[in-house]
């Protein structure tokens, strides 16, 4: 049985990913921040990348698969990102590296597809960049990036921050001139499931099929969540229509793991 390691297990795709995979895996995650449930649960434990070294944690552990969901300080995740890439390198193990549409954020003429050069504006997305490239170059069964658009579904930070400003009465902010694709936990998690069960290599992009304007769909999403007569506060920076999507060309999944853009605004609702 694989044993996976899950960096930033405490987080909303960190989580996500460990509800999915530990009834099939022998499933551990890493959290931050004091909390009970996960230090009463033997499979959990607690890691602080800003003063521990991640090779001791590594070392425990053993695992053959890491996945990184982990947030927080950019120079402390490489320092930690580097020193996987030693550990697989020298060890029976993966690393699967959870990275972000923003590493495109400086091309908005077309959607971007997997094997596409990088390129971003923002330090965000450069700071994705950096541990994308030290990844490409190792050996393709070491690794996956899985790029990932704006991610939705019931209780994700997205959802709470859209709902928080309306309680609030407050002006959503929209781009009507961004064309983005979006995905849902659940679709992802399921995704994630399959890339580890069939042992796939490369980079995947993990977002919706189609493609829609950012402002249609907070739209859609605030119908579906039963909401009417809201303040929208239009954000043009741009005349034209720019992109920020990541879309397969390479790596397809199969049809039951693909989502539409509407499949991930009905997300919004479930329990």
């Amino acid at each position: 049985m694989e044993r996976i390691l899950i960096l930033g297990a405490s987080g909303f795709i960190g989580n996500a990913l460990y509800k999915e995979l530990c009834s099939f895996f022998d499933t551990h995650g890493t959290y931050h921040t004091p909390n009970r449930v996960f230090e009463e649960n033997h499979q959990f434990h607690h890691f602080d990348m800003e003063t521990e070294n991640i090779e001791i944690l590594l070392q425990n552990v053993k695992p053959t698969i890491i996945i990184s969901a982990v947030r927080g300080n950019f120079d402390a995740q490489i320092i930690a990102h580097f020193e996987i890439i030693n550990y697989i390198l020298t060890h029976k193990c993966k690393l699967l590296f959870i990275s972000s549409a923003n590493v495109f954020d400086a091309f908005t003429n077309f959607p971007s597809y997997e094997y596409d050069k990088t390129l971003s504006q923002s330090i965000y997305g450069r700071f994705k960049i950096k541990i994308e490239n030290a990844l490409l170059r190792l050996p393709n069964d070491k690794y996956n990036i899985l790029r990932l658009p704006m991610v939705f579904g019931h209780n994700s930070p997205r959802l709470k921050q859209i709902k928080t400003l309306i309680d609030l009465g407050e002006a959503i902010e929209v781009f009507p001139n961004v064309v983005i694709n979006v995905t849902e936990i659940e679709k992802v998690t399921q995704q994630i499931h399959y890339i580890i069960n069939r042992k796939k290599q490369g980079v995947f992009h993990l977002g919706s099929s189609d493609l829609v304007h950012q402002k249609d769909f907070i739209e859609e999403v605030c119908e579906v969540l039963g909401y009417k007569n809201l303040v929208f506060k239009n954000i043009y920076d741009s005349n034209f229509d720019r992109f920020l999507a990541v879309l397969p060309k390479e790596n397809i999944l199969p049809k039951n793991l693909q989502v539409s853009v509407q499949q991930v605004a009905k997300a919004s609702i479930k329990s």
